[in-house]
Protein backbone atom coordinates (compact mmCIF):
# COMPACT_ATOMS: atom_id res chain seq x y z
CA UNK A 1 0.00 0.00 0.00
CA UNK A 2 1.48 3.40 -0.98
CA UNK A 3 2.46 5.99 1.62
CA UNK A 4 -0.12 8.39 0.13
CA UNK A 5 -3.00 5.95 0.70
CA UNK A 6 -1.76 5.19 4.22
CA UNK A 7 -1.64 8.88 4.99
CA UNK A 8 -5.18 9.35 3.69
CA UNK A 9 -6.47 6.45 5.80
CA UNK A 10 -4.75 7.83 8.88
CA UNK A 11 -6.35 11.23 8.30
CA UNK A 12 -9.81 9.71 7.88
CA UNK A 13 -9.42 7.64 11.05
CA UNK A 14 -8.25 10.70 12.98
CA UNK A 15 -11.24 12.70 11.72
CA UNK A 16 -13.66 9.90 12.64
CA UNK A 17 -12.09 9.74 16.08
CA UNK A 18 -12.57 13.48 16.59
CA UNK A 19 -16.22 13.31 15.53
CA UNK A 20 -16.83 10.32 17.82
CA UNK A 21 -15.13 12.05 20.74
CA UNK A 22 -17.11 15.24 20.21
CA UNK A 23 -20.39 13.35 19.99
CA UNK A 24 -19.57 11.42 23.16
CA UNK A 25 -18.65 14.63 24.98
CA UNK A 26 -21.93 16.31 24.01
CA UNK A 27 -24.17 13.34 24.84
CA UNK A 28 -22.44 12.54 28.13
CA UNK A 29 -22.56 16.16 29.24
CA UNK A 30 -26.36 16.01 29.01
CA UNK A 31 -26.83 12.82 31.02
CA UNK A 32 -26.95 14.28 34.57
CA UNK A 33 -29.64 16.83 33.73
CA UNK A 34 -31.67 14.32 31.72
CA UNK A 35 -31.59 11.74 34.48
CA UNK A 36 -32.55 14.29 37.15
CA UNK A 37 -35.43 15.54 35.01
CA UNK A 38 -36.79 12.06 34.32
CA UNK A 39 -36.51 10.96 37.94
CA UNK A 40 -38.46 14.06 38.94
CA UNK A 41 -41.23 13.00 36.58
CA UNK A 42 -41.35 9.27 37.05
CA UNK A 43 -41.03 9.15 40.82
CA UNK A 44 -44.61 8.76 41.99
CA UNK A 45 -45.80 11.87 43.85
CA UNK A 46 -48.27 11.48 46.70
CA UNK A 47 -50.93 13.26 44.66
CA UNK A 48 -51.57 16.15 42.31
CA UNK A 49 -53.93 18.84 43.62
CA UNK A 50 -55.99 20.72 41.02
CA UNK A 51 -58.18 23.77 41.62
CA UNK A 52 -60.69 23.59 38.76
CA UNK A 53 -63.61 25.77 37.66
CA UNK A 54 -67.01 24.11 38.13
CA UNK A 55 -67.78 24.54 34.41
CA UNK A 56 -65.03 22.00 33.63
CA UNK A 57 -66.09 19.39 36.18
CA UNK A 58 -67.65 16.83 33.82
CA UNK A 59 -64.74 16.75 31.38
CA UNK A 60 -62.13 16.92 34.13
CA UNK A 61 -63.53 13.84 35.84
CA UNK A 62 -63.09 11.82 32.66
CA UNK A 63 -59.53 13.07 32.23
CA UNK A 64 -58.71 12.30 35.85
CA UNK A 65 -60.04 8.76 35.44
CA UNK A 66 -57.91 8.11 32.35
CA UNK A 67 -54.80 9.77 33.77
CA UNK A 68 -54.91 7.79 37.02
CA UNK A 69 -55.47 4.55 35.13
CA UNK A 70 -52.69 5.21 32.61
CA UNK A 71 -50.03 6.61 34.94
CA UNK A 72 -50.91 5.20 38.35
CA UNK A 73 -50.83 8.69 39.86
CA UNK A 74 -53.54 10.19 42.03
CA UNK A 75 -55.26 13.48 41.21
CA UNK A 76 -57.31 15.37 43.80
CA UNK A 77 -59.59 18.04 42.32
CA UNK A 78 -61.41 20.85 44.08
CA UNK A 79 -64.20 22.46 42.05
CA UNK A 80 -65.68 25.90 42.56
CA UNK A 81 -66.02 29.43 41.22
CA UNK A 82 -62.83 30.71 39.61
CA UNK A 83 -62.44 33.71 41.92
CA UNK A 84 -63.06 31.59 45.00
CA UNK A 85 -60.41 29.11 43.90
CA UNK A 86 -57.95 31.91 43.19
CA UNK A 87 -58.47 33.28 46.69
CA UNK A 88 -57.89 29.83 48.17
CA UNK A 89 -54.60 29.49 46.33
CA UNK A 90 -53.50 32.90 47.53
CA UNK A 91 -54.47 32.28 51.16
CA UNK A 92 -53.26 28.69 51.51
CA UNK A 93 -50.18 28.86 49.28
CA UNK A 94 -50.83 25.29 48.19
CA UNK A 95 -51.84 23.24 45.15
CA UNK A 96 -50.27 22.20 41.86
CA UNK A 97 -52.61 23.24 39.02
CA UNK A 98 -55.09 26.12 38.68
CA UNK A 99 -57.64 25.76 35.88
CA UNK A 100 -60.17 28.65 35.95
CA UNK A 101 -62.98 29.05 33.43
CA UNK A 102 -61.33 32.08 31.85
CA UNK A 103 -57.74 33.24 31.33
CA UNK A 104 -58.46 36.56 33.03
CA UNK A 105 -58.08 34.79 36.37
CA UNK A 106 -54.71 33.41 35.30
CA UNK A 107 -53.65 36.94 34.37
CA UNK A 108 -54.49 38.04 37.90
CA UNK A 109 -52.72 35.00 39.30
CA UNK A 110 -49.60 35.80 37.30
CA UNK A 111 -49.62 39.42 38.44
CA UNK A 112 -49.70 38.12 42.00
CA UNK A 113 -46.94 35.60 41.16
CA UNK A 114 -49.23 32.70 42.05
CA UNK A 115 -48.72 30.74 38.82
CA UNK A 116 -45.78 30.03 36.52
CA UNK A 117 -46.28 28.15 33.22
CA UNK A 118 -49.67 28.44 31.49
CA UNK A 119 -50.79 25.71 29.08
CA UNK A 120 -53.72 26.54 26.73
CA UNK A 121 -56.50 23.95 26.67
CA UNK A 122 -59.76 25.00 24.96
CA UNK A 123 -62.41 27.72 24.59
CA UNK A 124 -66.06 28.04 25.64
CA UNK A 125 -68.90 30.18 24.32
CA UNK A 126 -71.12 32.15 26.70
CA UNK A 127 -74.89 32.13 26.08
CA UNK A 128 -78.34 31.37 27.48
CA UNK A 129 -79.52 28.02 28.83
CA UNK A 130 -83.20 27.02 28.64
CA UNK A 131 -85.23 23.83 28.83
CA UNK A 132 -85.24 21.59 25.76
CA UNK A 133 -87.47 23.10 23.10
CA UNK A 134 -86.96 26.67 24.38
CA UNK A 135 -90.53 27.07 25.77
CA UNK A 136 -90.08 30.79 26.51
CA UNK A 137 -88.78 31.51 22.98
CA UNK A 138 -85.53 33.14 24.09
CA UNK A 139 -83.53 34.33 21.09
CA UNK A 140 -81.82 37.51 22.29
CA UNK A 141 -80.93 39.15 25.59
CA UNK A 142 -83.91 41.51 25.53
CA UNK A 143 -86.19 38.45 25.70
CA UNK A 144 -84.83 37.88 29.22
CA UNK A 145 -86.11 41.26 30.42
CA UNK A 146 -89.75 40.11 30.39
CA UNK A 147 -91.48 39.72 33.76
CA UNK A 148 -92.61 36.26 32.66
CA UNK A 149 -89.02 34.99 32.48
CA UNK A 150 -87.27 33.92 35.67
CA UNK A 151 -83.56 34.54 35.09
CA UNK A 152 -80.59 33.36 37.15
CA UNK A 153 -76.90 34.14 36.77
CA UNK A 154 -73.67 33.21 38.48
CA UNK A 155 -72.07 35.79 40.75
CA UNK A 156 -69.94 38.19 38.64
CA UNK A 157 -67.58 38.65 41.59
CA UNK A 158 -66.83 34.93 41.75
CA UNK A 159 -67.62 33.10 38.50
CA UNK A 160 -65.85 33.57 35.17
CA UNK A 161 -69.02 33.26 33.06
CA UNK A 162 -70.73 36.10 34.93
CA UNK A 163 -67.61 38.25 34.97
CA UNK A 164 -67.34 37.88 31.20
CA UNK A 165 -71.07 38.51 30.70
CA UNK A 166 -70.88 41.69 32.73
CA UNK A 167 -67.90 43.00 30.76
CA UNK A 168 -69.41 42.28 27.33
CA UNK A 169 -72.90 43.60 28.15
CA UNK A 170 -71.52 46.72 29.88
CA UNK A 171 -69.87 47.65 26.58
CA UNK A 172 -73.35 47.45 24.98
CA UNK A 173 -75.12 49.30 27.83
CA UNK A 174 -77.06 46.10 28.56
CA UNK A 175 -75.67 45.07 31.93
CA UNK A 176 -77.97 47.23 34.04
CA UNK A 177 -81.24 45.94 32.52
CA UNK A 178 -79.85 42.39 32.52
CA UNK A 179 -78.85 42.67 36.18
CA UNK A 180 -82.25 44.10 37.13
CA UNK A 181 -84.00 41.25 35.30
CA UNK A 182 -81.98 38.64 37.23
CA UNK A 183 -83.98 36.98 40.00
CA UNK A 184 -80.99 35.40 41.73
CA UNK A 185 -77.20 35.15 41.55
CA UNK A 186 -75.70 31.71 42.20
CA UNK A 187 -72.23 30.67 43.34
CA UNK A 188 -71.25 28.65 40.26
CA UNK A 189 -72.36 28.16 36.67
CA UNK A 190 -73.41 24.60 37.55
CA UNK A 191 -75.88 25.99 40.08
CA UNK A 192 -77.39 28.11 37.31
CA UNK A 193 -77.88 25.10 35.00
CA UNK A 194 -79.37 23.04 37.83
CA UNK A 195 -81.91 25.79 38.62
CA UNK A 196 -83.16 25.71 35.02
CA UNK A 197 -83.15 21.90 34.99
CA UNK A 198 -85.39 21.58 38.09
CA UNK A 199 -87.69 24.43 37.05
CA UNK A 200 -86.55 27.01 39.60
CA UNK A 201 -85.69 29.31 36.70
CA UNK A 202 -86.67 29.67 33.05
CA UNK A 203 -83.29 30.78 31.78
CA UNK A 204 -79.70 31.32 32.88
CA UNK A 205 -76.39 32.40 31.45
CA UNK A 206 -73.82 29.61 31.11
CA UNK A 207 -71.07 28.20 28.91
CA UNK A 208 -72.10 25.97 26.00
CA UNK A 209 -69.56 23.22 26.77
CA UNK A 210 -70.80 22.54 30.29
CA UNK A 211 -74.21 21.37 29.00
CA UNK A 212 -72.75 18.14 27.61
CA UNK A 213 -74.09 16.30 30.66
CA UNK A 214 -77.48 18.08 30.62
CA UNK A 215 -79.47 16.39 27.80
CA UNK A 216 -82.73 18.09 28.89
CA UNK A 217 -81.29 21.57 28.54
CA UNK A 218 -80.68 23.63 25.40
CA UNK A 219 -78.07 26.28 24.66
CA UNK A 220 -79.13 29.50 22.90
CA UNK A 221 -76.32 31.47 21.23
CA UNK A 222 -77.69 35.01 21.60
CA UNK A 223 -76.06 37.58 19.28
CA UNK A 224 -75.20 40.01 22.08
CA UNK A 225 -72.83 37.43 23.60
CA UNK A 226 -71.22 36.32 20.32
CA UNK A 227 -67.85 37.70 21.43
CA UNK A 228 -68.11 36.31 24.96
CA UNK A 229 -65.60 33.49 24.55
CA UNK A 230 -63.46 32.21 27.40
CA UNK A 231 -60.01 30.74 26.96
CA UNK A 232 -59.50 27.79 29.29
CA UNK A 233 -55.90 27.20 30.34
CA UNK A 234 -54.05 25.36 33.08
CA UNK A 235 -51.55 27.26 35.20
CA UNK A 236 -48.84 25.59 37.30
CA UNK A 237 -49.10 27.01 40.81
CA UNK A 238 -45.89 28.71 41.95
CA UNK A 239 -46.12 27.12 45.40
CA UNK A 240 -46.17 23.59 43.96
CA UNK A 241 -43.56 21.42 45.62
CA UNK A 242 -43.56 19.02 42.66
CA UNK A 243 -43.50 21.15 39.48
CA UNK A 244 -42.31 18.31 37.22
CA UNK A 245 -45.24 16.16 38.37
CA UNK A 246 -47.65 19.10 38.01
CA UNK A 247 -46.40 19.75 34.47
CA UNK A 248 -46.72 16.05 33.67
CA UNK A 249 -50.45 16.23 34.40
CA UNK A 250 -50.79 19.61 32.64
CA UNK A 251 -49.19 18.14 29.50
CA UNK A 252 -51.60 15.18 29.64
CA UNK A 253 -54.53 17.55 30.11
CA UNK A 254 -53.52 19.66 27.09
CA UNK A 255 -52.34 16.82 24.80
CA UNK A 256 -54.37 16.53 21.60
CA UNK A 257 -54.52 12.73 21.87
CA UNK A 258 -55.38 12.67 25.59
CA UNK A 259 -57.10 15.50 27.48
CA UNK A 260 -58.13 17.56 24.46
CA UNK A 261 -59.94 14.56 23.01
CA UNK A 262 -62.28 14.65 26.02
CA UNK A 263 -62.65 18.41 25.81
CA UNK A 264 -63.74 18.14 22.20
CA UNK A 265 -66.25 15.40 23.03
CA UNK A 266 -67.75 17.69 25.67
CA UNK A 267 -68.35 20.48 23.17
CA UNK A 268 -65.32 22.65 23.89
CA UNK A 269 -63.49 24.22 20.98
CA UNK A 270 -59.89 23.03 20.72
CA UNK A 271 -56.92 23.93 18.53
CA UNK A 272 -53.39 22.57 18.43
CA UNK A 273 -52.01 20.63 21.35
CA UNK A 274 -48.87 18.52 21.63
CA UNK A 275 -48.77 14.76 21.16
CA UNK A 276 -48.69 12.95 24.49
CA UNK A 277 -45.42 11.45 25.69
CA UNK A 278 -44.75 10.33 29.25
CA UNK A 279 -41.25 11.80 28.93
CA UNK A 280 -41.23 13.94 25.77
CA UNK A 281 -38.00 14.65 23.94
CA UNK A 282 -37.58 18.06 22.37
CA UNK A 283 -34.95 18.46 19.65
CA UNK A 284 -33.13 21.78 19.29
CA UNK A 285 -30.57 22.90 16.71
CA UNK A 286 -28.47 25.88 17.84
CA UNK A 287 -25.43 27.69 16.55
CA UNK A 288 -22.33 26.77 18.57
CA UNK A 289 -21.76 30.31 19.74
CA UNK A 290 -25.11 30.21 21.58
CA UNK A 291 -24.17 27.25 23.75
CA UNK A 292 -22.68 29.25 26.68
CA UNK A 293 -25.76 31.50 26.73
CA UNK A 294 -28.47 28.82 26.65
CA UNK A 295 -27.09 25.54 28.07
CA UNK A 296 -27.69 26.38 31.73
CA UNK A 297 -31.28 27.44 31.03
CA UNK A 298 -31.99 24.27 29.04
CA UNK A 299 -30.68 22.09 31.87
CA UNK A 300 -32.96 23.88 34.35
CA UNK A 301 -35.89 23.49 31.95
CA UNK A 302 -35.29 19.72 31.67
CA UNK A 303 -35.33 19.38 35.43
CA UNK A 304 -38.45 21.48 35.96
CA UNK A 305 -40.50 19.89 33.17
CA UNK A 306 -39.16 16.36 33.59
CA UNK A 307 -38.36 16.11 29.86
CA UNK A 308 -35.39 15.52 27.59
CA UNK A 309 -34.01 18.28 25.39
CA UNK A 310 -31.81 16.84 22.65
CA UNK A 311 -29.65 19.69 21.41
CA UNK A 312 -27.22 19.82 18.52
CA UNK A 313 -24.68 22.65 18.58
CA UNK A 314 -22.73 23.29 15.39
CA UNK A 315 -21.95 25.85 12.75
CA UNK A 316 -25.22 27.10 11.23
CA UNK A 317 -24.11 26.19 7.73
CA UNK A 318 -23.70 22.59 8.84
CA UNK A 319 -27.06 22.65 10.66
CA UNK A 320 -28.82 24.05 7.58
CA UNK A 321 -27.25 21.35 5.43
CA UNK A 322 -28.59 18.71 7.84
CA UNK A 323 -32.08 20.23 7.70
CA UNK A 324 -32.09 20.28 3.93
CA UNK A 325 -31.70 16.49 4.01
CA UNK A 326 -34.96 16.33 5.96
CA UNK A 327 -33.58 16.19 9.52
CA UNK A 328 -35.60 19.00 11.08
CA UNK A 329 -35.61 19.76 14.84
CA UNK A 330 -38.55 21.02 16.89
CA UNK A 331 -36.89 24.44 17.10
CA UNK A 332 -33.91 26.22 15.58
CA UNK A 333 -31.84 28.94 17.27
CA UNK A 334 -29.68 30.40 14.51
CA UNK A 335 -26.53 32.50 14.80
CA UNK A 336 -27.72 34.90 12.13
CA UNK A 337 -30.87 35.77 10.20
CA UNK A 338 -29.29 34.64 6.92
CA UNK A 339 -29.14 31.03 8.09
CA UNK A 340 -32.74 31.15 9.25
CA UNK A 341 -33.87 32.47 5.86
CA UNK A 342 -32.40 29.41 4.14
CA UNK A 343 -34.88 27.10 5.94
CA UNK A 344 -37.66 29.59 6.69
CA UNK A 345 -40.38 27.65 4.85
CA UNK A 346 -40.15 24.85 7.41
CA UNK A 347 -40.50 27.12 10.46
CA UNK A 348 -43.01 29.55 11.92
CA UNK A 349 -42.11 33.26 12.00
CA UNK A 350 -38.72 33.71 13.72
CA UNK A 351 -38.19 35.99 16.73
CA UNK A 352 -34.94 37.96 17.03
CA UNK A 353 -33.56 37.39 20.54
CA UNK A 354 -30.01 38.74 20.69
CA UNK A 355 -27.08 40.14 18.74
CA UNK A 356 -23.38 39.36 18.73
CA UNK A 357 -20.56 41.56 17.52
CA UNK A 358 -17.69 40.40 15.31
CA UNK A 359 -14.29 41.36 16.80
CA UNK A 360 -10.59 40.58 16.39
CA UNK A 361 -9.36 38.23 19.11
CA UNK A 362 -5.68 38.48 20.06
CA UNK A 363 -3.52 37.03 22.85
CA UNK A 364 -3.61 38.89 26.18
CA UNK A 365 -1.72 42.17 25.97
CA UNK A 366 -2.02 42.24 22.17
CA UNK A 367 1.70 41.46 21.51
CA UNK A 368 1.36 42.11 17.76
CA UNK A 369 -0.27 45.54 18.37
CA UNK A 370 -3.27 44.74 16.18
CA UNK A 371 -5.81 47.56 16.16
CA UNK A 372 -7.75 47.13 12.91
CA UNK A 373 -8.49 44.81 9.99
CA UNK A 374 -5.71 46.57 8.07
CA UNK A 375 -3.20 45.31 10.64
CA UNK A 376 -4.24 41.72 9.86
CA UNK A 377 -2.73 42.09 6.36
CA UNK A 378 0.83 42.34 7.69
CA UNK A 379 3.16 39.80 6.19
CA UNK A 380 3.64 36.65 8.21
CA UNK A 381 0.59 36.97 10.49
CA UNK A 382 -1.38 33.78 11.08
CA UNK A 383 -5.10 34.62 11.07
CA UNK A 384 -8.06 32.35 11.75
CA UNK A 385 -11.67 32.91 10.68
CA UNK A 386 -14.95 31.04 10.48
CA UNK A 387 -15.76 28.96 7.41
CA UNK A 388 -18.13 30.93 5.19
CA UNK A 389 -20.34 27.98 4.26
CA UNK A 390 -20.26 26.19 7.59
CA UNK A 391 -21.18 28.92 10.06
CA UNK A 392 -22.83 32.32 10.32
CA UNK A 393 -19.63 33.75 11.77
CA UNK A 394 -17.73 32.91 8.58
CA UNK A 395 -20.49 34.38 6.42
CA UNK A 396 -20.50 37.64 8.41
CA UNK A 397 -16.68 37.72 8.35
CA UNK A 398 -16.56 37.53 4.54
CA UNK A 399 -19.12 40.34 4.26
CA UNK A 400 -17.01 42.39 6.66
CA UNK A 401 -13.85 41.72 4.66
CA UNK A 402 -15.63 42.74 1.45
CA UNK A 403 -16.92 45.96 2.97
CA UNK A 404 -13.43 46.80 4.25
CA UNK A 405 -12.04 46.58 0.70
CA UNK A 406 -9.24 44.34 1.99
CA UNK A 407 -10.69 40.91 1.33
CA UNK A 408 -7.88 39.65 -0.95
CA UNK A 409 -5.09 40.89 1.33
CA UNK A 410 -6.81 39.59 4.47
CA UNK A 411 -7.49 36.15 3.02
CA UNK A 412 -3.82 35.77 2.06
CA UNK A 413 -3.00 35.65 5.79
CA UNK A 414 -5.84 33.29 6.73
CA UNK A 415 -4.34 29.95 7.70
CA UNK A 416 -7.38 28.39 9.39
CA UNK A 417 -11.13 28.37 8.64
CA UNK A 418 -13.29 26.55 11.22
CA UNK A 419 -17.03 25.86 11.69
CA UNK A 420 -17.08 27.36 15.21
CA UNK A 421 -15.48 30.21 17.13
CA UNK A 422 -14.49 27.89 19.98
CA UNK A 423 -12.03 26.17 17.66
CA UNK A 424 -10.39 29.50 16.90
CA UNK A 425 -10.13 30.30 20.61
CA UNK A 426 -8.42 26.94 21.22
CA UNK A 427 -5.89 27.64 18.48
CA UNK A 428 -5.15 31.06 19.95
CA UNK A 429 -4.65 29.37 23.32
CA UNK A 430 -2.13 26.94 21.82
CA UNK A 431 -0.39 29.83 19.97
CA UNK A 432 -1.20 28.32 16.57
CA UNK A 433 -2.68 31.69 15.55
CA UNK A 434 -1.67 35.31 16.04
CA UNK A 435 -5.23 36.61 15.69
CA UNK A 436 -8.75 35.44 14.87
CA UNK A 437 -11.91 37.13 13.68
CA UNK A 438 -14.72 35.78 15.86
CA UNK A 439 -17.66 36.87 18.01
CA UNK A 440 -17.30 38.89 21.17
CA UNK A 441 -19.08 36.06 23.00
CA UNK A 442 -16.20 33.72 22.09
CA UNK A 443 -13.94 35.85 24.27
CA UNK A 444 -16.35 36.00 27.23
CA UNK A 445 -14.96 32.91 28.93
CA UNK A 446 -11.37 33.46 27.85
CA UNK A 447 -10.61 36.97 29.13
CA UNK A 448 -7.67 35.67 31.15
CA UNK A 449 -5.66 34.99 27.99
CA UNK A 450 -7.48 36.89 25.22
CA UNK A 451 -8.25 40.51 24.36
CA UNK A 452 -10.95 41.67 21.93
CA UNK A 453 -10.29 44.46 19.42
CA UNK A 454 -13.39 46.19 18.05
CA UNK A 455 -13.73 46.47 14.27
CA UNK A 456 -14.36 50.12 13.51
CA UNK A 457 -16.19 51.79 10.61
CA UNK A 458 -17.98 48.73 9.19
CA UNK A 459 -21.73 48.22 9.61
CA UNK A 460 -22.11 44.50 8.86
CA UNK A 461 -20.13 43.20 11.85
CA UNK A 462 -23.22 42.43 13.95
CA UNK A 463 -25.10 39.14 13.71
CA UNK A 464 -28.71 38.76 14.93
CA UNK A 465 -29.81 35.47 16.54
CA UNK A 466 -33.41 34.40 15.70
CA UNK A 467 -35.46 31.54 17.23
CA UNK A 468 -38.24 29.66 15.43
CA UNK A 469 -40.39 26.57 16.02
CA UNK A 470 -40.76 23.99 13.24
CA UNK A 471 -44.15 23.80 11.53
CA UNK A 472 -44.08 20.00 11.77
CA UNK A 473 -43.08 19.85 15.44
CA UNK A 474 -45.11 17.33 17.44
CA UNK A 475 -44.61 19.38 20.61
CA UNK A 476 -44.83 23.08 19.66
CA UNK A 477 -46.26 24.06 23.05
CA UNK A 478 -43.36 22.45 24.88
CA UNK A 479 -40.96 24.26 22.53
CA UNK A 480 -42.82 27.48 23.27
CA UNK A 481 -42.37 27.00 27.00
CA UNK A 482 -38.64 26.42 26.48
CA UNK A 483 -38.54 29.71 24.54
CA UNK A 484 -40.23 31.43 27.50
CA UNK A 485 -37.43 30.17 29.74
CA UNK A 486 -34.75 31.20 27.22
CA UNK A 487 -36.16 34.74 27.12
CA UNK A 488 -36.72 35.16 30.87
CA UNK A 489 -34.94 37.85 32.87
CA UNK A 490 -32.58 35.24 34.31
CA UNK A 491 -31.66 34.00 30.84
CA UNK A 492 -31.16 37.55 29.63
CA UNK A 493 -28.56 38.08 32.36
CA UNK A 494 -26.66 35.04 31.12
CA UNK A 495 -26.74 36.27 27.52
CA UNK A 496 -25.36 39.67 28.53
CA UNK A 497 -22.66 38.11 30.72
CA UNK A 498 -21.59 35.99 27.74
CA UNK A 499 -21.06 39.05 25.53
CA UNK A 500 -24.42 39.17 23.69
CA UNK A 501 -26.63 42.22 23.27
CA UNK A 502 -30.29 41.60 24.16
CA UNK A 503 -32.78 42.48 21.41
CA UNK A 504 -36.12 41.00 22.45
CA UNK A 505 -38.67 43.43 23.84
CA UNK A 506 -40.11 42.54 27.27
Amino acid sequence: MSKTILAMLASLLALAGMVFALSRTDSHSLQPSIQQGISATTSSPVEITVFCAASNQAVMEEIRRDYEKETGRKVVIQYGASQTLLSQIEVTGSGDIFLPADDSFLTIAREKKLVEEVLPVATMQCGVVVLKGNPKSIHQLSDLFSDSVRLVQANPDAAAVAKLTKRITTEQALWEPLSQATDAFRTTVNDVANDVLVGSADAGIVYDAMLHTYPNLEFVAVPELATAISQVSAGVISASKQPAAALHFARYLSAKDRGLRHYQEHGFRITGGDEWRDVPELSIYAGSMLRPAIEETIVAFEQREGVRVSRVYNGCGILVAQMKTGLYPDAYFACDLEFMKQVQNSFHSPVAVSQNELVILVPKGNPKSIGSLKDLTREGLRVGIGHEKQCAMGWVTQNTFKESGLQTELMSNVTVQTPTGDMLVNQLRTESLDAAVAYLSNAAGASDFLDAVQIQGIECTTATQPWAIAKESKCPNLAGRLFSHLTSSQSREIFVAEGFQWQLSP
